[in-house]
């Protein structure tokens, strides 16, 4: 009797464990879409780009730029929002971090401006991270239709495996934007590199040939001064 108890024991925490490892491959399709978006393009001497992005009320969009190559390393940056109202202006600028907290639904429009420079084309790398209502993973609408197993039978809920997965997701989100950011980081400052090694060669090899010419020239002066052509009678 004790070793058919012992059994049936067995078989119900086999079926528990069943049911809790099927629920955890469903739930990683449980995670939102994922509207974060980065975007590095070559912006032509004399024009501007402009972007759109969708936002929902009430949300939090945040917009990271930077210039990583180009004569000035700096653009003309604008976010306007559907209503046509310019939210936010920078002119001249190699780099900026803004947050925005949408208050109308609708596309919010990033434009980047390089029409001050006639000759110098810009590269230009963004990044766009949504969160609130629109961009936050692992909504309560999203776990509805999971069912919780018996709390008796096991010591997590679905409420504290839910917490560690969504805190999982976005810190491992948040490490790839600040890895992102890095490359753009280390992008930009090789370019300036490559672009200091230039001038460096250049005129290193300008300073060279001019201090040639001073030598000869100064050869030839001496030269020239004990170089007598007069004749001598005897």
């Amino acid at each position: 009797m004790d070793l058919l108890r012992r059994k049936e024991g067995c078989e119900g925490r086999l079926l528990v464990l069943a049911v809790v490892f099927w629920w955890c491959l469903g739930s990683v399709s449980c995670f939102g879409q994922n509207l974060d978006s980065e975007f590095t393009f070559l912006l032509q001497a004399g024009r501007s780009e402009c972007f759109f992005q969708t936002a929902i009320k009430n949300g939090t969009m945040e917009v990271e730029y930077q210039v990583i190559a180009g004569a000035g390393m700096d653009v003309d940056f604008t976010i306007i929002s559907p209503e046509g109202i310019h939210l936010i202006f920078e002119s001249r600028r190699s780099d900026g971090v803004h947050v925005v907290e949408p208050t109308v639904e609708g596309d919010y429009e990033i434009c980047f401006d390089n029409s001050f420079s006639r000759f110098s084309e810009k590269m230009v790398f963004f990044e766009i991270i949504i969160e609130g209502q629109g961009g936050d993973v692992g909504g309560d609408e999203e776990w509805l239709g999971v069912e919780e197993p018996d709390g008796s039978l096991l010591e997590y809920k679905l409420e504290d495996i839910r917490e560690s997965m969504d805190s999982l997701h976005r810190r491992l989100e948040r490490s790839r934007q600040m890895q992102t950011v890095l490359r753009a980081f280390e992008a930009r400052d090789r370019n300036l590199l490559e672009d200091n090694l230039w001038r460096v060669s250049f005129w290193s090899c300008a300073c060279v040939l001019v201090m040639l010419c001073v030598a000869l020239t100064q050869v030839y002066t001496v030269r020239k001064l004990f170089d007598d052509k007069r004749r001598v009678c005897t």
